[in-house]
Order: structure tokens, then C-alpha cells, then sequence
């Protein structure tokens, strides 16, 4: 048995956006070193193979992460059936290209449901979550950002800057309840998705701003969370990790 697997047996993760990309690699990464996983998505038949692919320690519940009464009824069930959450990666998010424009040209309507999933999103998991978390031995929140929020002129990076900001804020709050929350901000990650639709000229360019000049894997986001959810980073909270290969160095 690993060190990991040794702390992870038996405690309980929630992961939004589980489904598929990050959130379906860290339900994973996560069952693998021991913990009951739960993916919570809006798109139900994603989130049912995603925990059919884990194995047993996996399932999955259809959640739309913006509607209150339906998070707050999930992590009521969670916890209830398990006795508590120990661990919640809010990854559920909009990135694409439809939201990577200047506001001017979205409307308010798109900029509305931008800031609801990435930002009111991560509020409303994080708030139903805290009761059932409380006092829970190595209980973490892990909220997903993105490199955006440093280098992004867009819409898209001001949702991810906020979500920074919501991270040091609950970070202050949530700690009388001995509950840690972090963030990770990855930069150009190449998954399946992006190396299927992003152009080359697009991956040089970025390439180019990097400090180190490999490439991103999705297991480098999977390490950093592994990381911030562990005992190892006991005396962490507040702080948002960048994993960009040096894209965003800054004070």
C-alpha cells in the first residue's frame, strides 16, 4: 500500500465536472489511491461511464452546478449515505471558445451563464459542502482556475480571477472549520480535447511564453490536486498553484 492509498482509504471526494477532461482524471486518480468518489455533472450519461470506467468506488450523480436545490439535496445524499465529505474539487467550468471572446461581442446573456457555472458555481457547492465537511480530519476544497486569470483579457480569465479571489476568501472563513481551500491554476494542458482541436501555430505561440518549453499533461494537473488534498500540504490554504510550465511568472 502507497502513502497515498494509506490516506486516502475510506475518506469521500465530490468532483464537479466529473465526467469527463480533468474532473473524470481526478475521480480517478483519487479511486485509485482509495477514496469513494462521486462525479457530479450536468451531462448524467457522461458522469454514469466516467464512474463505470473507475470501478466500484465510483458513482455518479446528474447535477447542473448552478441550481442551489439540486446541489444542496446531492451533498445532503452524500452525506448521508457516507457519513460526511472529506474532499471537493469544484472543476466544473465554460472554456470554450465561445467564452474566450471580448465581452462585446458575447452579451449579457452568455457572460451571465459564464459567471453562474465558473464563479456562483463554486460558491454554491462550496457553501452546501462546508456543513458536511466540518471538522472532518484533512478536509480540502480544491477550486479549478486556470492560467487565464493571469495572461486572459477575456471574460473567461475575469471568471477565473474570481475564482482565485473566492479561494482566499473561503480559505479565511472555512478555516475555523479546520477545512482547507486551495486552487490550481493550469495553463496549456494537452488532453484529448486539445490536441484534437487546438492548431498547431495556436500551441507554438503558447509554447513560446512558456519559461520551460515541454508540454502540459493532464497528469501534471492530476499531481498538483493529489498534492493539495494530501497531508503533505498540511499547512497550505488560501494559495492558488500554477501549473503552466512558467507561462505567468509574477509577483
Amino acid at each position: 500500500m502507497t502513502v497515498e492509498q494509506a490516506e486516502m482509504a475510506g475518506r469521500v471526494a465530490v468532483i464537479t465536472g466529473g465526467g469527463r477532461g480533468f474532473g473524470k482524471a481526478f475521480g480517478q486518480a483519487l479511486a485509485a489511491d482509495g477514496a469513494r468518489v462521486i462525479l457530479l455533472d450536468r451531462d448524467g450519461d457522461a458522469a454514469q461511464a466516467a464512474a463505470a470506467q473507475i470501478g466500484r468506488a465510483a458513482e455518479a450523480i446528474a447535477c447542473d452546478v448552478t441550481d442551489e436545490a439540486a446541489i444542496g439535496a446531492a451533498i445532503a445524499d452524500i452525506a448521508q449515505r457516507h457519513g460526511g465529505i472529506d474532499i471537493l474539487i469544484n472543476n466544473a467550468g465554460l472554456h470554450s471558445a465561445a467564452y474566450n471572446r471580448p465581452m462585446t461581442k458575447m452579451g449579457v446573456p452568455t457572460l451571465r451563464r459564464l459567471f453562474e457555472v465558473n464563479v456562483i458555481g463554486v460558491m454554491i457547492c462550496s457553501l452546501a459542502a462546508q456543513p458536511v465537511m466540518r471538522g472532518r480530519a484533512g478536509a480540502t476544497i480544491v477550486n479549478i482556475s486556470s492560467v487565464a486569470a493571469y495572461t486572459s483579457p477575456t471574460a473567461y480569465g475575469a471568471s477565473k480571477l474570481a475564482v482565485q479571489g473566492l479561494t482566499m476568501t473561503m480559505a479565511r472563513e472555512f478555516a475555523k472549520d479546520a477545512i482547507r481551500v486551495n486552487g490550481i491554476a493550469p495553463g496549456l494542458i494537452f488532453t484529448d480535447t486539445i490536441r484534437a482541436e487546438l492548431p498547431e501555430a495556436m500551441v507554438d505561440a503558447v509554447l513560446k511564453m512558456q519559461v520551460l518549453g515541454q508540454r502540459g499533461e493532464e497528469a501534471d494537473i492530476v499531481e498538483a490536486m493529489r498534492y493539495l488534498v494530501s497531508s503533505r500540504s498540511s499547512f497550505i490554504t488560501g494559495e492558488t498553484l500554477r501549473v503552466s510550465g512558467g507561462q505567468s511568472l509574477s509577483v
